[in-house]
């Protein structure tokens, strides 16, 4: 029957996983579920762990606080039901030790996994009660049918799987003889998918003997350097992606030739502007610049702290596209900061004379036509506003220069309508969002990036304290100085009403309190159930100074400029993340006067809440930030949304592995300027594979 499947396809390595010895329908179900189709999948199914028998730990030797692994035979269970109900687990190992285990949650479930005698592995960190002991809700393997080699010193590899897969007989030993059988029998078909020169110049192992090498590891070296191999593939082809995706743009589309800079750049940069650009400006301006008079369309990133200055860079991008005759539309996701925007070009190029519209829903018809004609005649220099900008009936008459503010809360289709709205305008992406460098290399490896991360000059970085409910006096006196001052203040929670399940300050009784403690001074409330012209009304009024105030939520995150305020109490800070803190916290410092963020904390705190504190306390670099919050998180929830185009990879980490993923995107790109098609004789195995495994896009940045 195997024979049979194989005889049907070119390559047996593509045969139906079912087919394969040992597996059959019901098995082959649950590998479908986990993504394994065919036995070229199950080659790059890898152990989650390895168990090597030098690094089992005797329980009489076990350190308080240090993470390891310890095998031992079952000899007790008991649910314990007085005070905190748990589940407990007595083991005993060779070295006549004997170690608690213990489960505060799950216990129904945990406790029928077991059976006294059977054999298992554990893993965690011991803490010592008395002369015990105990591990609490540790990893666990059992072994019973892998005595034999766990007591001949071999390294182990243990797969993903659990219950479920047991039930079908999936366990660590069934999965091993499975594997174990597939390499015997199909090993030396596996090819190599990677360039002979690529291999030779990054110093990679041969990529069959790097899959046997992962699964059956001799040696914890072959096995490290199997894995390198592993990850470098991955992220090689991912990377190869990308450059070919770059590459075909810039084959496939001709993009509008600007002119150099001329009177309206001039006269903006050089007399307009209260101020002298920063480097990081004149370097975002610069390649702006040179993108536009390449031939080729502009898809550019510009990611800068908050507060860097990128605004001023899209009007300096603006004016270079008015002095080559065309038009500029600038989007961005709310109302209000789309008008704060159509209020600082009205400001910065009234002197010039230029026309600027303001684009955005509830519009007057009368004005919304008048608006509509001058952008389609060429009257208007520049539109700006929110999605209201790609509407159908929104026509320019030669739209040269596209601009999306915040570009991350922008879908891909929704920047695409926008790249629609002329002859191929260059793209300009900006966000305030700091990506690390390792995600920009994968979210954004289809784009020119530029990195602004300098801040201008009457700056002063702002202050940031951690408090806790025992000077909250202390704070409250301190937002009275501010006042008394003449300037503002921002309290924020992290929810909108009080909550049975959760014990957090909300914003609803939060303001009344604030109302109460503050009198005589004028308080506002903002949080994201209230309407949008709610939400735009009261934050006029807290720039307009009429507030003194303001009470709200994360809905502020993204929000207008207001440069008279100079305080923010975060309440409960230790429920948010490092870089929504960091969002929040740009609000203030937008001045020139000294700015405060005085995190409010709860006592009892998790670890990685304390780090992110720390974290905050300690710089106000959002690069810095938004590497200790990708540590933190992980790639997968750092955007928080599968849009982001993240790739699922089984082995590389993008946290981690940074310095692979650089040398990968470094022969990728290399390889795809030497030969952008992979037809040449020696590329074309790796041309196989990525045309088997690549995906069709990452859905990402790029638009157009």
């Amino acid at each position: 029957m195997i024979e049979q499947a194989e005889r049907n396809l070119e390559n047996p390595l593509d045969s139906d996983i079912q087919w394969l010895e040992g597996v059959g329908p019901h098995k082959a179900a649950i590998f479908r579920k986990a993504g394994i189709h065919t036995f070229r999948d199950l080659f790059r199914f890898y152990p989650r762990r390895y168990l090597d028998r030098s690094t089992v730990t005797p329980i009489r030797k076990l350190q308080e606080g240090i993470a390891t692994t310890v095998i031992g035979r079952i000899i007790s269970q008991n649910m314990i039901e007085g005070g905190r109900k748990r589940f407990e687990l007595q083991v005993e190992d060779e070295s006549g030790g004997r170690l608690n285990c213990v489960w505060f949650n799950g216990h129904q479930w945990v406790r029928r996994l077991f059976t006294n005698g059977e054999l298992v592995a554990l893993h965690g960190t011991p803490q010592k009660y008395g002369r015990t002991f105990s591990l609490s809700h540790p990893e666990y393997d059992k072994l019973e049918a892998d005595k034999a080699s766990v007591t001949t010193g071999r390294i182990i590899p243990l797969y993903p799987g659990g219950q479920v897969w047991e039930r079908v007989g999936l366990t660590n030993k069934t999965l091993r003889q499975i594997m174990h059988g597939l390499f015997k029998k199909y090993g030396l078909l596996l090819e190599e998918n990677l360039p002979e020169p690529v291999i030779h110049q990054y110093n990679l192992m041969e990529g069959r003997v790097a899959l046997r090498a992962i699964h059956f590891p001799k040696s914890e070296e072959e096995r490290a350097l199997a894995e390198y191999r592993l990850k470098f593939e991955e992220f090689f082809f991912l990377q190869l992606l990308l450059a070919m995706t770059r590459q075909q743009a810039k084959k496939t589309a001709d993009g509008l030739v600007f002119e150099a800079p001329g009177s309206y750049f001039e006269r903006f940069t050089q007399e307009i502007l209260p101020f002298k650009l920063t480097n990081a400006q004149q370097k975002a301006i610069t390649d702006v610049i040179t993108d536009t008079r390449s031939g080729y369309p502009m898809n550019r990133l510009v990611q800068g702290d908050v507060g860097s200055g990128k605004t001023v860079v899209a009007i300096a991008a603006m004016m270079h596209a008015t002095d080559s005759g065309f038009q500029s539309a600038f989007m961005a996701p709310t109302e209000i900061l789309a008008e704060q925007h159509y209020q600082s070009l009205r400001r910065y190029l009234a002197p010039l004379g230029l026309k600027v519209h303001l684009l955005v829903g509830g519009q007057h018809k009368k004005r919304r036509t008048e608006i509509l004609d001058d952008l389609a005649t060429g009257e208007a220099h520049i539109a700006v506003g929110t999605h209201a900008i790609i509407e159908d009936k929104v026509g320019f008459k030669a739209l040269g220069m596209a601009i999306v503010d915040e570009q991350h809360r922008f879908g891909v289709m929704q920047r695409a309508r926008m790249f629609d709205k002329g002859q191929r305008p260059h793209m300009l992406l900006m966000t305030a969002t700091p990506i690390p460098r390792s995600l920009a290399m994968t979210v954004y490896g289809d784009l020119d990036v530029t990195i602004m991360n300098e801040l201008p000059a009457n700056r002063k970085p702002i202050k940031t304290q951690l408090r806790n409910e025992a000077r909250r006096g202390e704070v409250y006196e301190f937002i009275r100085s501010e006042l008394r001052a003449g300037r503002q203040a921002y309290v924020v929670y992290p929810l909108v009403e009080e909550s049975e399940k959760l014990d957090l300050k909300d914003a609803e009784n939060g303001f009344e309190q604030i109302t109460e403690t503050f009198r005589p001074y004028k308080v506002g409330l903002v949080h994201g159930r209230m309407l949008p012209y709610e939400k735009d009304d009261e934050m006029r009024r807290f720039k307009s100074g009429e507030l003194d105030i303001l009470v709200a939520t994360t809905v502020i995150e993204v929000g207008v400029d207001v440069p008279n305020a100079s305080v923010m109490v975060i309440e409960h800070a230790e429920r948010f993340g490092l870089s929504q803190l960091h969002q929040l916290r740009g609000r203030v410092g937008r001045g020139s006067e000294q700015s405060y963020c005085i995190l409010m904390a709860d006592y009892k705190q998790s670890a990685e809440a304390k780090i992110r504190l720390e974290v905050m306390a300690q710089t106000t670099d959002g690069f810095v930030i938004s590497e200790e919050d990708l540590k933190l998180r992980g790639a997968g929830d750092f955007f928080g949304t599968r849009q982001s185009g993240l790739p699922d990879l089984k082995i590389a980490n993008i946290t981690q592995d940074a310095d692979i993923l650089a040398h990968a995107r470094e022969a990728a790109f290399a390889l795809v300027a030497q030969d952008p098609h992979l037809r040449t004789p020696e590329n074309l195995v790796t041309r196989a594979h990525f045309s088997r495994s690549a995906p069709q896009s990452l859905g990402m940045a790029r638009v157009g």
